[in-house]
């Protein structure tokens, strides 16, 4: 299906056709989002390497892990979906006033998400759990935390794994609630209708893939024990 009509969407002059403009649009997308699964990919397979070589280390730093934090932004994330979808349809059939809403209502929740990351990350680092050779772990923080339990000498690898992923996984979210916030702007401008919506559907693509990417993290990261 083409989102452009003439008259409402005047294709770049290197394209033959409205038509054309969006098929190579959508395929460079779609391009570009298989070399974020590589990446993301990569990190996966090597995260379950060292998970089958040390999975005691991994049980024991999930548990400086909340379940609670975690499950939340899962829902957050889930919920921002439906939102971002939401304000694609509402794009594709001109409702302006509740496409706006939808979108803003992604990227409020880019922000719960971030708000919360932030509260975990605070407190690892107040904790001393830092990744690899930094880790700094403070024995009466951790005893208080997580009672008696024997901490691997190499959890910092643990903890490597942690802000590597979930570092990426946020930088991510902020690229993407960049990105909606720009289709916003141009929503707002009433840039967008039945005719033309390639950006939105674009963006929206690059954010469901995000959310993707969570559902895998949190039980990797949260519940491996």
């Amino acid at each position: 299906m083409s989102t452009a009509k003439p008259g409402s969407h005047h294709h770049a002059h290197h394209y033959d056709n409205a038509e054309h403009e969006y098929q190579s649009s959508k395929e460079g997308v779609w391009l570009f989002l298989c070399t974020e699964i590589l990446m993301f990919g990569g990190m996966f397979v090597a995260y379950a390497i060292f998970h089958h070589l040390y999975p005691e280390l991994f049980k024991v730093g999930s548990k400086f892990t909340d379940v609670r934090y975690g499950a939340t932004n899962t829902v957050v994330l889930l919920f921002s979906s439906l939102t971002m979808a939401l304000g694609i349809y509402y794009c594709q059939m001109k409702e302006q006033k509740k496409a706006v809403i939808a979108l803003a209502a992604t990227i409020v929740c880019g922000f719960i998400f971030m708000g919360i990351k932030y509260l975990e990350y605070t407190h690892k680092i107040h904790l001393g759990l830092l990744p690899g050779d930094w880790y700094a772990g403070n024995a009466e923080l951790i005893a208080a935390e997580v009672g008696n339990l024997k901490i691997p000498d190499n959890i910092g690898l643990y903890f490597s794994f942690y802000f590597l992923m979930t570092g990426i996984h946020g930088i991510h979210v902020l690229i993407g609630m960049g990105l909606i916030g720009w289709v916003l702007v141009r929503t707002m401008k009433g840039e967008f209708g039945p005719g033309y919506y390639t950006p939105v559907e674009g963006v929206g693509l690059f954010w469901h893939l995000v959310d993707l990417v969570w559902i895998y993290l949190f039980p990797l990261l949260y519940l491996v024990s």
